[in-house]
Formats: structure tokens, sequence, C-alpha cells
């Protein structure tokens, strides 16, 4: 009796604790379920779907005469959602239907599986419902265009299932022509030129998707929840594609042709400081030559075209007038325990400061600036400072070197560095530094910024415009100027650049000749910077142009006139040549009738709207309309022709080009809603022209 009345107590005790757990699960999943309910959903809803950014169409950038220097190329990537509702519904009759001619459609199209092979991968993914079935890597515009209009397809995403996946990737579609000026959209590695430094401009602004998980890490986009990226600003530059194109190539061949290390050469509009050209070439170590670097804008000791700041300092100094004389001792003088050499050997000795410019003389300029500053070198340096030269440029680009003019607080000031800058060593300017001070003289002595973008556009429409700056008003004065001038034509008369002068043409200019160190090796391996530097024509000077290459070690050929003089020329040659057809053909324009307007236009729209703006701009046209309510005016025979356009109310009618106003309002008097993507007018429709509208369909309008 007693073991079985323990027994009892056991199994009761067994019971009640059963019946307690009970009752405490049962509150926390009713608690759970009531109280907290919303809450785990909403977990569980995150779980499955999630926010993401969707990137915005990069701006594109431009030449100043319209042609695409950077652009974004959409790519796409075609998915199947194998469950969709209207792939399902009837038991897929509607998959059923149409997988035949579709296998058929994909194999004669991309021709890399037979038709049997996508039937069979189609009806695979379909039997076990796939929701994010890869068809299509990389499609191009092109080949999605053609994919639209494919059986089931061309049914729309929501009966067909297929999703596109856009991606877009950058592409310069000249190639390497001012590559590195442009720069380069790059992932994973920074961008450099008008790419870097406008790349907030460029990007846009990323919109937002909402995306449901479908299995496999793979998720489909949620329709009606997405807000649209804002595309990035297009930039238009100042660049010309010919101009770019001919210095570009005039530099290569003659980097080619004397296996030079790299080079520069930049043209510049006189009157504005606009950059039409600016080609940057480095050897590769397989002998290639490419854009890698920017040398336009890195310092370097210019060597003689830098005497045209020394000459300026010296004339508005009034310390001296071209007709002095100075004794160039053969080519050779001694100062301070060093030795200033001519890069030529001439012979000369007593000869006029004009002509001692003229011939390039590193003699005659130490002389002159040791004489006229020895005691008081910061008055040369003063003069360097008010041309700007300790400056950098401000061209819109990262990566300018900040130049060097030393003064006598440097730390690397010496008993011979006043001399030796007066031919342009022991200084470190840019290149485009140098060509401003040229562009000066040639623009009656303003001093402009050199700029390379235009202005910035958004959805076609201006949004700011870049004006031409001055950076100081004159160089020097009108007397200084015209001295100037006059030694710099010299040059191409009777100096080194003899041999560049052309019947046809006035050239001004400098030839520079500058050895150059080479890192530890210092000056042994006699590595020369040619450069030349000037404006054309010089009688009513158009551009400016610099060009600077460097060469490799004991060139045989290595003088400025002899190696950056040529490619100067031929970019002058061809620039003029440019200027004289442009010429004619304005001439002959002005003299000929004026030829018929062969532009095409369509203009779809309200037949009312239509005729009330041509009617009160007294615009003539040709009415045939037969007064029904929608229209196209277009050319026929140079005349405007107002047509009718028929609007079956039971199908959708052709919207491209119309404005978004009028295209909601005809189809939403169809029963059709609508969803519109972008600004502008019509540009693409979901539903193509001609299909039947069922009843509360959805129509996708994309704007442009």
């Amino acid at each position: 009796m007693e073991v079985k009345r323990d027994i009892l107590w056991r199994v009761y005790l067994c019971f009640l604790g059963i019946v307690l757990l009970s009752s405490i699960v049962l509150t926390r999943v009713i608690y759970i379920q009531k109280a907290e309910g919303a809450y785990w959903r909403g977990m569980s809803d995150s779980l499955r779907q999630k926010v993401v950014e969707t990137e915005a169409e990069r701006g594109t950038i431009y030449s100043e005469d319209g042609n695409m220097l950077s652009t974004s190329i959409p790519y796409f990537d075609i998915y199947i959602d194998f469950a969709a509702d209207g792939l399902t519904e009837k038991n897929g009759k509607r998959f059923r239907d149409n997988v035949d001619s579709l296998s058929t459609a994909l194999a004669q199209f991309f021709r890399d599986k037979s038709s049997k092979e996508y039937k069979q991968e189609l009806q695979r993914g379909f039997r076990v419902k796939d929701r994010y079935h890869s068809l299509k890597k990389n499609l191009s515009f092109q080949e999605y265009r053609a994919l639209r209009n494919f059986p089931l397809v061309r049914l729309g995403k929501n009966k067909s299932g297929f999703i596109a996946d856009v991606k877009s990737k950058r592409l310069n579609p000249f190639g390497l022509l001012a590559n590195r000026t442009i720069g380069l959209a790059r992932q994973n590695a920074q961008n450099v030129g008008l790419e870097r430094t406008y790349d907030s401009l460029l990007v846009g602004e990323s919109g937002k998707r909402l995306i449901r998980f479908v299995g496999a890490g793979a998720f489909v986009p949620v329709d009606g929840y997405e807000i649209e990226p804002k595309d990035g600003k297009d930039i238009i530059t100042t660049l010309d594609v010919n101009v770019q194109d001919i210095a570009e190539n005039a530099l290569l061949k003659m980097l080619v042709d004397n296996e030079a290390e790299h080079g520069t050469c930049i043209v510049m509009e006189v009157k504005t400081g606009k950059v039409k050209a600016i080609a940057n070439l480095g050897r590769q170590q397989n002998g290639e030559y490419i854009e890698d670097l920017n040398y336009a804008i890195r310092g370097s000791e210019p060597g003689s075209t830098f005497k045209l700041a020394t000459m300026l300092s010296l004339l508005e100094d009034h310390a001296i007038k071209l007709n002095d004389h100075v004794n160039l001792e053969g080519g050779t003088w001694r100062v301070s325990n060093r030795v200033v050499y001519d890069s030529e050997k001439h012979g000369l000795n007593d000869v006029t400061i004009k002509e001692a410019f003229e011939h390039s003389s590193n003699v005659g300029m130490a002389k002159l600036v040791w004489s006229h500053y020895g005691d008081n070198p910061g008055k040369f340096i003063e003069h360097l400072r008010s041309l700007k030269l300790d400056q950098p440029s401000g061209i819109d680009l990262v990566g300018e070197t900040r130049p060097i003019i030393k003064n006598p607080k440097s730390r690397t000031w010496s008993a011979t560095t006043l001399p030796w800058m007066a031919f342009g060593y022991e200084v470190l300017v840019s290149p485009l530094q140098t060509l401003m001070l040229y562009n000066a003289v040639a623009n009656d002595g303003v001093m402009m910024k050199p700029y390379l973008v235009n202005e910035l556009r958004e959805s076609g429409i201006t949004i700011q415009k870049n004006d031409p700056q001055i950076v100081e008003e004159s160089i020097c004065s009108k007397s200084t100027l015209t001295m100037l001038r006059e030694c710099l034509e010299g040059v191409l008369i009777e100096g080194t650049g003899k041999d560049l002068n052309t019947p046809f043409y006035k050239i001004a200019g400098k030839t520079g000749t500058a050895l150059v160190a080479n890192g530890r090796h210092g000056y042994a391996d006699h590595i020369y910077q040619s450069s030349f530097a000037g404006y054309f024509p010089a009688d009513d000077p158009k551009y400016s142009c610099i060009v600077v290459i460097r060469n490799k070690p004991f060139a045989k050929k290595f003088y400025g006139a002899m190696v950056a003089g040529p490619v100067f020329r031929e970019v002058a040659d061809k620039l003029m040549a440019l200027n004289v057809e442009k010429n004619e053909a304005y001439t002959s324009n002005v003299t000929s009738p004026p030829k018929p307007d062969s532009s095409t236009y369509c203009y779809p729209g309200s037949t009312e709207s239509l005729k009330s703006v041509l009617n009160d701009i007294g615009f003539h046209y040709k009415d045939s309309s037969d007064r029904l309510a929608w229209s196209r005016m277009y050319p026929n025979h140079n005349e405007a022709v107002l047509n009718r356009q028929q609007t079956n109310g039971n199908r959708v009618p052709n919207l491209k080009g119309m404005g978004l106003r009028d295209a909601v309002y005809l189809l939403e008097t169809m029963d059709v809603k609508v969803v519109a993507k972008g600004k502008g007018k019509v540009n693409n429709q979901s539903l193509e022209p001609g299909t039947p509208i069922q009843k509360n369909q959805t129509v996708t309008l994309e704007l442009d």
C-alpha cells in the first residue's frame, strides 16, 4: 500500500510539472503571437526582403565639338523567374505555348546553343520553379533590345518572368585620345584627370530598390518599391577632337623616331585660355607609348624657354635695350668657380642682346642677370612671382605639382643660383605654366587661366557655365611687350628656330634644350629635355602651343629645334590648314543660296494643342489631321504636315516622342496604369504599339 501511494505521488508530481510547463509554453506562444507578432513578422520580412542602392548612370564627358570622350555603356544580365504568376497561371499554359518559339529565337540569335538545348534548359528551370535562373550575361543594349522582341519576352516582365539587371561600363570611344586628361572610371582604383576632378558631379545620386530573397543567395526586385537614381551631370570640355588628334599624332611620331622617354604637347586658345589639346605620352618597357602620366602639369627645369621671363624682367626694369651689346665669349663664361656653357656651339662674341636671345645663349642671359640683379636678386624673383611662375596654374585637374622658384632665403640658394635661373635651371615649373606666359605675350599682355571644362549639363540643360578668367590684366608695359614679340619672331627668322619658319604664316616662339638629372646617376647619362614654346600666326595669334620631350640617354638628336620644334610646326601647319578650310566653307556658304532644311522631326500630341502653338507663332503647316484628337507633325518635301494619329481603344498606341502629360492622359482614358521613368519625352514603352490592352494593365514609359 505504501509502495502504491509512493508511485501515485510521483505520477501526480510529474503530471503537475507537465501541466505547468505546458501552461508556460502556451502562455509564451500566445504572448509572442499577440503582443510581439508584428515585431517578429517584420523581422521575418526583413530577412527575406531588403533595400539596396541602385547606381545612377555616370555622366558623359564631351569634347567642345560634341564628341563623346568618356561615357557609360549599359550592359544587361538576363534572369528568369520561373515562379512568376504570369508563367504559372493555368498550369503553365503560357510557358508551354511559347517555349518552342522562344528556344528557336534564342538559338538563331545567339548561336551558342541549339534550339533543343535551350528548350531543355528552359523546361528544367520551369520544372524546379527556379526563381532567379541566369540566362545571359553582359548583353549589349542592341542585343537586349532584340531580346525584348522575342516570343514570351515581349509580353512583359509580369507575364514572361524575364528580369533584366542593368549594369554599366565606362568607355572612352576615342581610345587613348587625351586618355590621361579625361581620366579613367575604375573600380578599386583611383581615378585620374577630369573623371577624378569632377567625380562628385559625374557620379549622380544613387536610387533605392526593394528586393526579395528567393533562395541560393539570389534576389529579385519587388515591383512598385523603387526610387529612381538621379543620373550624373554631363561635362562639356574645351577639348577639340581634331586638335587633340593632330597634337597626339605629331608628338607620337617624334617620340618613336627619337626613342624618347616621354613627352607632352599642349595647345591653348590665346584669347580665352581654353585648352584645346593636351597630349601626354610615355614609353613603356615593351617600347609602346601610352598616356601614362600627365607630364603637362609636372614640374621640371624648363631650360631656355624660361629666357622669355628673363628678358621681360630686364626690359621692364629698363636695364637693357635690344640693340645693346653683350659678349658671349664664344659660348663659355666662368662665374663663382662654375662655368656657364651655351648648348649650341656658335663661336659668337660681341652680339646684340636681341641676337643673344635669338641664338639662345645661356652665357648672354646669365651675364645680364648677374650684372643687373647680382646685388639685388630679390628684384628678379619678384618679377617671376608677378608672372605667377611660383603658383600652380589652377587648371581643373587633380595632381598638378607646385612650382619651385628659389629666393635668397631658400636653403639651396648658392652664389650661382641667380645666373643659372636666368636660363631656366634651378627652377621647377610645369610646361603648362610656361605656356601661360607665352600665351600672355600673344594675348597683348593679358594672362588667362587655362581651363578644360566649358559647362556642366543636367538632362541636356546647362546648369553651370565657365567663362574665361583673367589671371593678370597686364604682365608688362606695351613697349616691353612689343620688344618681346620682336625677339620671339626673330628666333624663327635668324635664330635657333629658323629651320622651322614657314612662308605661309608667321610663327613666334623659343627653343629650349636642358640637360636633366637622372636620379643617382646625376647628369652623367646626358639626358636632354627638348622644348619649344610659342604661338601662331604671329601677326594675329589664335593658338599658343608648347612641346616638351625628354630624350633617352645619349640621344643623337636632342636640340629643341630638332626634336620639339618639328612637333610644334606640324601642329601649327595642320591647325592653320583647318582654319583655312573653315574660312573657305564659311565664304562659300555666304555666296551660295541657302539649302532646304533636310532635318527630320516628329512632334506627337493633342491636335488642339499642336494647332494652338503653331497658330500662335505663325508657323505655316499643312493640316491633314481630319479633326482627330491626336496628331503628329513631321516634315514632308520641306513642308510641315500635321497628320492624324489613329488611337484604337483596344490596342496600345505609339507614344514615342510624346510629352508625359499627353501620354498619361491618352493611356488613362484606356484604363491603363502608367509608370514613368526619367524626364523629357517618351523614348521607349514597355508594351509595343498595337499590343492588345487588358483592363488595369500597367505600361512603363521611359523618358529621355
